[in-house]
């Protein structure tokens, strides 16, 4: 397994490059982000791990470049910004998940392990979901609403699924954001909250049927029915 890391500080870099070696990975470490996306080339590794703050182009940035080429290599941002601007805008770049220094190697490990194993399982996939005028194509991650391509980030899109293959039924904040991350992060549920608003506002905005629907108390579910 091969795991490029981009972390300025050398000496936490070297730590961590030699932690995931006595764990039989391969770790090549980059220290600007500019230079690493000039180096890049699709899925030549399994997962990719991004400080934000670093030389040249930020690990935010970095995630964007990497994920218009390369959408189906786990990122994790490992980071000292712990604020949830900062996380919403990590998973809003394409990241798959989001570890706050200082923190644990073991946890760390824990987190590459599991993004590592959700690529590996097969996944059998409906070609097309439509409910009413809303098309989600899943194999090639667009959504269309009336014929007209919407335009969604990955932790958007990911939302639209889960509702999306709930057929109709009701689900709680707590069941959406234990989907959405493998991990918890550190806030309330009402980032959830956030996220069903950037999709309405996308989604349902300019159409009088809509389709993102709330049920007071238990949370939220996706028809063209009230």
């Amino acid at each position: 397994m091969k795991i490029l890391l981009l972390e300025d500080d050398f000496t936490l870099s070297k730590e961590i490059s030699a932690f995931f070696s006595s764990k039989e990975f391969e770790c090549t470490p980059y220290y600007d982000g500019t230079f690493l996306l000039k180096k890049y080339f699709p899925y030549e590794y399994d997962l990719i791990i991004l400080d934000i703050n670093v030389p040249g182009i930020n690990g935010i940035e970095v995630c964007k470049g990497i994920r218009e080429i390369d959408k189906k290599t786990p990122i994790i941002m490992l980071t000292a910004f712990s604020e949830i601007e900062d996380k919403l805008s990590s998973f809003d770049s394409g990241a798959d998940d989001y570890l706050v220094k200082p923190f644990h190697f073991d946890e760390l490990y824990a987190r590459v392990q599991s993004l590592l194993r959700r690529k590996e399982v097969p996944q059998q996939i409906e070609n097309k979901i439509t409910i009413k005028d809303l098309e989600i194509f899943e194999e090639e991650m667009k959504v269309y609403r009336s014929g007209e391509e919407i335009k969604l980030t990955p932790k958007e899109f990911k939302l639209i699924l889960i509702l999306a293959h709930a057929k109709g039924k009701v689900l709680s904040k707590q069941f959406i954001a234990e989907k959405l991350w493998d991990y918890h992060i550190e806030t309330n549920q009402n980032t959830i909250e956030v996220y069903i608003n950037f999709l309405r506002k996308k989604i349902d905005k300019d159409h009088e049927t809509k389709l993102i629907r709330t049920k007071v108390g238990y949370g939220y579910y996706l028809s063209d029915q009230e």
